[in-house]
Parts: structure tokens; sequence; C-alpha cells
């Protein structure tokens, strides 16, 4: 009797343990929606619109990009961690949302590790260290000894508070001992303007907003904020080569709801590492300061939690309270 009740019972899961790799087999089998939990025109906006149109040819389905801002991205992310599990509803996760997040607010609608499949990582939004043509300091080390000398007078400029340039200063700052005070903007665009006007001595600086305003002569790239230089700046240094162990990447990434089947997120993962590494894309990406960095799905998980611990030790030193 034992043995037969053993037997039914495992006859009956089987049609469960079949529908898996069928469902995968078949995927997909309708729209698939992209989420971007960024306002319109952001990074995530952009690279969701360059890969959908690939991803679309290689899947046979339509793909759609939905913006959903709000809250820091937390409206978005909480509507994707929600959904089915089936792979026809992913996001592109930012460090902000899936790192720093967790840290910057009391009650989360998510948790970034347990909620999500990570299927790969995107692109880094290159970051750097850019001060006004008059400043006196023509590298990273007379910037420090400028600061240094001139205690609490220089600002720096970033695009809001705990966004990754923000904590680009922080981070600098807890590196070298120096006292530079923080003005957060809106926006890179605006801390951009103002660092050309001269309102401000300093910012971090995306390049894509850093790049129009070089032409002006008023501003100086000092350093890249990234672990290594960035190809369309191949003079420029990192501001590791003046302080060891600086680094602050701002990146995004691809996320389907906890649950996908691996074999969709494996081809998920295959299609979207071929869509952004072939030439156009990656020439395209760039020219917009998002340099390519596509990779495995555990390599994107190792990205989120790694994110999650260094940004919580940067937060709690600015002293940035969770709202």
């Amino acid at each position: 009797m034992n043995v037969r009740t053993v037997l039914l019972s495992a006859l009956a899961l089987l049609p469960v343990a079949i529908s898996a790799p069928a469902a995968a087999q078949d995927y997909p089998t309708k729209p698939i929606t992209i989420v971007s939990a960024q306002a319109g025109g952001g990074a995530s906006d952009t690279i969701g619109r360059m890969v959908s149109d690939r991803l679309q040819a290689a899947l046979g389905q339509p793909v759609l990009i939905e913006s959903r801002p709000g809250a820091g991205g937390n409206v978005g992310a909480a509507a994707v961690a929600r959904a089915a599990p089936d792979g026809h509803t992913l996001m592109i996760g930012t460090d902000a949302m899936m790192s720093s997040n967790v840290h910057l607010f009391k009650t989360m609608p998510f948790d970034p590790v347990k909620d999500f499949a990570p299927i790969s990582n995107g692109a880094n939004n290159i970051i750097v260290l850019a001060v006004h043509a008059d400043l006196p300091a023509k590298s990273v080390a007379e910037l420090i000894a400028y600061a240094k000398a001139n205690p609490g007078k220089l600002q720096f400029g970033s695009s809001g508070v705990a966004s990754p340039h923000h904590l680009a200063g922080e981070l600098l700052k807890l590196k070298t001992g120096i006292d530079i005070v923080h003005v957060p903007y809106r926006g890179g665009s605006l801390s951009a303007n103002d660092l050309v006007g001269g309102h401000i001595g300093m910012a971090f600086l995306s390049y894509s907003a850093a790049a129009p305003v070089l032409p002006t002569g008023k501003i100086r790239i000092l350093g890249v904020v990234e672990k290594t230089r960035y190809a369309a700046i191949p003079d420029v240094p990192t501001v590791a080569d003046t302080v060891p162990g600086f680094e602050m990447s701002s990146w995004l990434g691809f996320f389907a709801p906890a649950g996908t089947p691996r074999p969709i997120v494996t081809r998920l993962n295959t299609e979207l590492v071929k869509i952004l590494n072939s030439d156009t894309v990656k020439e395209r990406l760039a020219s917009l300061g998002l340099a390519v960095a596509a990779g495995s799905p555990e390599a994107l998980a190792e990205t989120v939690q790694h994110g999650i611990k260094v940004r919580g030790e940067l937060i709690k030193a600015a002293k940035i309270e969770p709202q």
C-alpha cells in the first residue's frame, strides 16, 4: 500500500515536473514588457529602447517599454516583483533601485535580492569628477591638496541626495579626509550647468551630462570614478590612480520576477548578451556615456549584493537618514 501511494504521488507530480521545461521551450507566447522605473529619456529608457527591437526580432514577439517612475524606482520595481514569473514582464534595474534604496526608505515594497531573478548586467553609466576651469587644480592630487588647504570652502554638485554621484563625493571625503560641501541638484544637467557657470567648484557628473558642456572650455575632467579608464576619454586617469581603492559604479541591469524558470532566464541572457555586445549597440551606448557590461545572471546577483553592502556603509558614513 505504501509503495502504491508513493507511485500515485509521483505520477500526480509528473505534469508539474514537465511543465516548466515545456513552458520554457514554448517561450515567449505573448508580448514582453520591459519596465523602466526611471522617467522617459533616462539611461534606463535609453538602453531599453536600444535592445527592444532587436530582442523582438530574436524572440518573435513584440517587446514593449513601459515607463513606471516613482519613489526612486520603487513603484516600477514593486510592480515587476509582483508580476507572473513567466518571462513576459522584465525590468531594467539600476544601482540606486537595487543597492541604495534599501538604506534610504524605512519601508520597502520589494526585496532586491529575494524578489528578482537577475538576467544580465546591461551597462555602466560612466561618472567623472569635473572641476570649473578657474579652479587651480589640473589633477586629482592637486584638487585634494586645494581642498585640504581650503576646508569647507569647496562645493561639489551631484544629481541628487544619495545618488551615486553624491556617494562618490562622500567616498572621496572618507578616503582623503577633505572637507567639501555637497550641493544636490535635480538631475545631472542642472549640476553641469552650475559647474559651467562657476556657481560650484566641482561636481561628479555622468559623462553624458559632462560631454555636451566640455566644448565651452569652462570645465575640466580630472578623473573617472570607475575602476578602469573609459574608452571615450582614454587620456583621463581614474580617481583610483591617485586614491587607492576609490570606485563608484553606476549600472543598469535586466531582471525578471523571482521564480522565473531557469531555462527562460538563460534564453533571455543569451539574447541580451548577444545584442548588447553587437558593435552597433556598443558604439551607440558609448556615445551616450554608457559602457556595455553584459554578463551572467550570477555576476549581476553579485553586483547587487556587493552594492547593498558598500552603499549601506557609505550612506551610514554620510549620515543620510532613511525616509
